[in-house]
């Protein structure tokens, strides 16, 4: 360990040897929660600082809490100068990040922040000798752990990984996925059954607290369901479902909206029967009372009172439909007028009495001790908050993510702050959502509660996880019978039970053959020879940037006005999702922003992007779009592209700029003002328009004959001497110049 750098640490065995096997290959370790992951990444730092003296380690988690955590552990055990380590967040100007990059040997950093730093090239990643990934269940679909990964493993000259995680899911396809997205080449796995693990697993007791919904939201719950009912009769009727009666309660969310998109998909191809458009407004219904029922059943009075109080502000103000259906049904007016009596008698759901119970019991039987309480939804949290602390000797406060709702978001600075504070018990009750879950090294926690179960393998892991880390601990889950709370603790059990058969299964094939990226065409490009592509900052987390990049662009972020994407000093691109293109048609946005780039570029364009029929995105009559369209290309005379992902729209992008930069180089800004053509434009638009020549022809004949004049006087054989001019092109030209013109 002195060899290594490491101070005030021992290893323990299971470290040491997967440690050896990180060295040589990149590496997913999958190991139980408090069993010091943090520290084989510890280890693994200084072996290759050793290794490369002169290269930087770079180690990238999902949240501020957890960068502040990774820092800390180093700062107790490597030994180095703390100002040779920092922090990346979004909370570190862009210069600073870039400066701190020159200075540092070691960055932590959130992977969102990090991705703009390697598009805006403030930081060079060839000089990256060890990449850690925690929390590495993340690298799916378009994390930013994949593609910061891949362009890692693309970039550096001495590339290693370390993805770190205690419970990657239980679909092999998912944990694949993963595996491929970080360029991994082995796996090192252990359970809490492993003999060099099992001495170190504290024991932890599950609980389970089963309670019944009362009477009165009986009642509530009677009148939702028979919303739900009478609906999924109607599609059941129409033929749109065809579900035994038994089956309907289960309709997924998920399906539901598959099953909305298809029927909007069948009314934009012209079928007219009124059936379709019904069942596409009595889905958006029944999805809106599921999650109503969802709220009675698993949350309480409260926040289903704040749903209804929102639906009923979007039945006045709104035009939807569907919303108004609702306000207008007797079912729901029944369960509404029930829950504002619930609401003022302030009647609590069974599962928030049993909660106070529980933690008044806990409090008084050990004023010292510290408790984390889960719930799913951030205003009901925040009701828990409030009545925890009418309880003797309870502190409680909330922990939630950053995005604003209702007051309730935290900064990355105070989610810090109050991490440290429950940590020196400067308050006992810590309640929390998702963000909660993930990695927080909070010692001695010893009951964690579950206010409802969760139907994920992932999410149930981590938060069992909070509690038993050092000394044995206890989970308590709440669950209301009859509800979706059963439905949902068995999927989380199934799934877990799944997952660990999966990690078994991968312990027995150690090594697993995923192909490591191969140099993109990005890597054999000189700097000079490259395109460059000016994008709007407000576009800097879209796929298609990174598409560009690995296309060889070059990228330059900026504040643009007018357009979302320059290519050239003429071409300006506004660029739309096919979501975002058809609200934004109908709410007359993209009609303002169109004025605007047309104005501004001499080569304005339109790129739709998605596989989505934009005709079935809003219940909007076909013809209105259609309308719209025409208005766009005909009266505004702006070309629309659809394309259908963001690398065949990095393909148009590119080729579109490779066409300008080609003649006019890639020395543009985004100040330049809409140009007049020169005389060179107009000789060569009034030879591009003669038959069979265009773009591609107009150039050689005008370096061949020095004038349009020329061109028109030549005869049929010396337009022949210009390659690609042959005699059929030739009498052609000669008939539009020399035909006399015929009313």
């Amino acid at each position: 360990m002195r060899d290594l750098m490491i101070k005030n640490f021992e290893p323990r065995i299971y470290q040491q040897t997967i440690f050896s096997s990180c060295t040589t290959k990149n590496t997913l370790v999958v190991l139980p929660t408090g069993l010091g992951k943090t520290n084989i990444f510890l280890m693994l730092a200084a072996h290759r600082l050793k290794l490369y003296p002169k290269s930087k380690i770079l180690f990238i988690g999902p949240t501020k809490p957890l960068i502040d955590q990774y820092m800390d552990v180093f700062k107790e055990h490597f030994e180095i100068e703390h100002d040779k380590m920092a922090i990346f967040t979004g909370q570190v100007p862009p210069n600073k990040r870039a400066e701190l990059w020159k200075t540092s040997k070691i960055i932590f950093s959130t992977p969102q922040g990090l991705e703009n730093d390697i598009i805006s090239n403030r930081i060079n990643l060839e000089e990256v000798s060890l990449l850690g990934v925690d929390e590495a269940h993340r690298a799916v679909g378009d994390y930013s752990y994949v593609w910061v990964a891949q362009q890692y493993v693309k970039k550096a000259k001495y590339p290693r990984i370390l993805a770190l995680t205690a419970s990657p899911g239980s679909d092999l396809e998912k944990i694949g996925e993963v595996c491929k997205n970080l360029c991994i080449e082995q796996i090192e796995v252990r359970t809490d059954d492993d003999p060099d693990v099992k001495p170190y697993i504290q024991d932890i007791k599950i609980e389970w607290v089963k309670v019944n919904l009362p009477s009165k939201f009986k009642d509530v719950q009677k009148y939702l369901k028979l919303f739900l009912k009478e609906r999924m009769e109607k599609l059941k009727q129409w033929g749109i479902l065809r579900r035994k009666d038994s089956d309907l309660k289960y309709v997924s969310k998920t399906d539901l909206l598959g099953l909305q998109a298809q029927l909007r998909g069948r009314a934009a191809s012209g079928e007219r029967d009124f059936v379709v458009w019904n069942a596409i407004s009595l889905l958006a219904e029944i999805m809106k009372i599921q999650h109503a029922v969802e709220l009675l059943e698993t949350q309480g009075v409260i926040s289903l009172h704040k749903y209804f109080e929102k639906l009923q502000k979007d039945a006045v103000s709104a035009k939807t439909k569907a919303i108004k259906n609702i306000a207008k049904d007797i079912n729901y007016r029944s369960a509404l007028i029930k829950t504002e009596k619930l609401f003022q008698e302030k009647v609590q759901h069974p599962k928030l009495i049993e909660l106070k119970k529980i933690i008044h019991a806990e409090i008084t039987s050990n004023p010292e001790i510290k408790l984390i309480v889960f719930n799913q939804y951030r205003d009901n949290a925040l009701d828990i908050v409030n009545e925890l602390n009418t309880i003797k000797g309870v502190n409680a406060q909330l922990f939630v993510g950053q995005s604003k709702k209702q007051d309730t978001g935290l900064s990355q600075k105070q989610q810090h702050e109050i991490i440290e504070k429950f940590r020196s018990g400067e308050f006992n009750v810590l309640v929390g959502t998702s963000v909660t879950e993930e990695g927080l090294d909070i010692p001695k926690v010893p009951l964690v509660i579950f206010y409802e179960p969760i139907p994920s393998a992932i999410r149930t892991i981590q938060r069992r996880g909070r509690t038993g880390r050092h000394e044995a601990g206890k989970v308590i889950i709440l669950m209301a019978l009859e509800t979706r709370d059963v439905g949902y603790k068995w999927s989380a059990h199934h799934k877990e039970k799944k997952m660990y058969r999966v990690l078994e299964g991968l312990k027995k094939k150690l090594s697993i053959n995923f192909s490591l990226p191969q140099p993109t065409i990005e890597k054999f490009i000189p700097e000079d020879q490259k395109i460059k592509v000016i994008v709007d900052h407000r576009e800097k987390a879209s796929p298609v940037i990174k598409e560009l990049i690995e296309l060889g662009a070059f990228i330059i972020l900026e504040k643009l006005d007018n357009a979302d994407y320059l290519l050239s000093s003429r071409v300006g691109i506004e660029f739309k999702t096919s979501e975002d293109f058809v609200n934004s048609l109908i709410d007359g946005r993209l009609l303002n922003q169109l004025k605007d780039i047309k104005n501004k570029f001499e080569r304005p364009l339109v790129v739709v992007e998605g596989e989505q029929d934009i005709y079935s995105i809003r219940n909007v009559h076909p013809n209105s779009l259609r309308g719209m369209l025409a208005a766009i290309t005909i009266s505004y005379g702006i070309p629309i592209i659809f394309t259908k992902n963001p690398k065949e729209t990095a393909s148009f992008f590119n080729i579109i700029a490779k066409r300008e930069q080609q003649d006019q180089g890639n020395d543009f800004t985004q100040h330049g003002e809409k140009r007049e053509m020169s005389l060179k434009d107009w000789q060569e638009y009034i030879i591009a328009s003669l038959p069979g020549v265009g773009n591609t022809l107009a150039k050689p004949l005008l370096r061949e004959f020095k004038s349009v004049k020329n061109i028109v006087n030549a005869d049929v054989e010396a337009l022949q001497k210009v390659e690609k001019i042959g005699p059929i092109k030739a009498k052609k030209i000669k008939e539009v110049v020399d035909g006399e013109y015929k009313i």
